[in-house]
């Protein structure tokens, strides 16, 4: 049962019931990507262990976690200023709730650290892999044109879902990603409804349209290989 924030008094209540439920929305994300066919078809489950399929769900529901992480600290997040405070107090409270989620299904605690362990690691990862994506966005859309603000706004907006889409498919492919295109794209495409319907809620309107994305990715994919 979710927790409802309305109930509790504190700041550091109210952003721990937050933070609870953002990673139970994440991981329940992830397990109906896990669950969809169309990603177990080119993921090659019907070949791979259990031990191994287990791995991927798991690579799943960091990736998700850790996008809502990039998105709370996001500076084109349009929110009032006065909640940035509050943003980054549930941002904190992440991995820590998610831990405390496991725990409560039952998960035995080496098992819990080997989760802290992997959050952290994923989260310095792609922390440092926004620049790299940014700049490659940078280029690609000034290849065509002069970059202008509006073009500076929607790669920002993409940056946090393309670097987990990208360093979570090479973490799932074990970095072997040539011809695997298809698997790509599923992973995206859910990454990216989270993130939008995640940021609608925060930002309580519309997010800007992500014109001319799929070309974009298209080509950066291209310029990869």
């Amino acid at each position: 049962m979710e927790t409802d924030p309305s109930k509790l008094k504190t700041f550091e209540q109210i952003s721990a019931a937050t933070a609870s439920n953002l990673v139970k929305a994440a991981a329940h994300q992830a397990f109906q990507l896990f669950q969809e066919k169309d990603f177990r078809r080119p993921a090659n489950f019907d070949v791979l262990t259990q031990v191994e399929q287990d791995r991927i769900f798991n690579e799943l529901v960091v990736s998700f976690i850790v996008l809502l992480m990039l998105m709370l600290e996001a500076p084109d997040l349009r929110v009032p200023p006065e909640l940035r405070d509050y943003l980054q107090g549930i941002r904190e409270r992440i991995p820590e709730a998610h831990i405390n989620y496991l725990s409560s299904l039952g998960i035995e605690p080496h098992h819990l650290r080997d989760w802290q362990k992997l959050l952290d690691l994923r989260y310095e990862e792609y922390v440092k892999d926004k620049h790299e994506v940014r700049a490659a966005a940078m280029e690609l859309e000034s290849s065509e044109k002069p970059l202008e603000l509006n073009d500076l706004s929607k790669i920002q907006l993409l940056v946090p879902v393309q670097t987990v889409a990208i360093g979570g498919h090479d973490h799932i492919c074990r970095g072997a990603t040539r011809g695997r295109d298809e698997l790509f794209k599923l992973t995206l495409r859910a990454l990216s409804r989270f993130y939008l319907e995640m940021r609608l809620r925060l930002e309580g309107g519309k997010t800007p349209p992500l014109t001319k994305a799929k070309l974009a990715w298209k080509k950066f994919r291209q310029g990869k290989r």
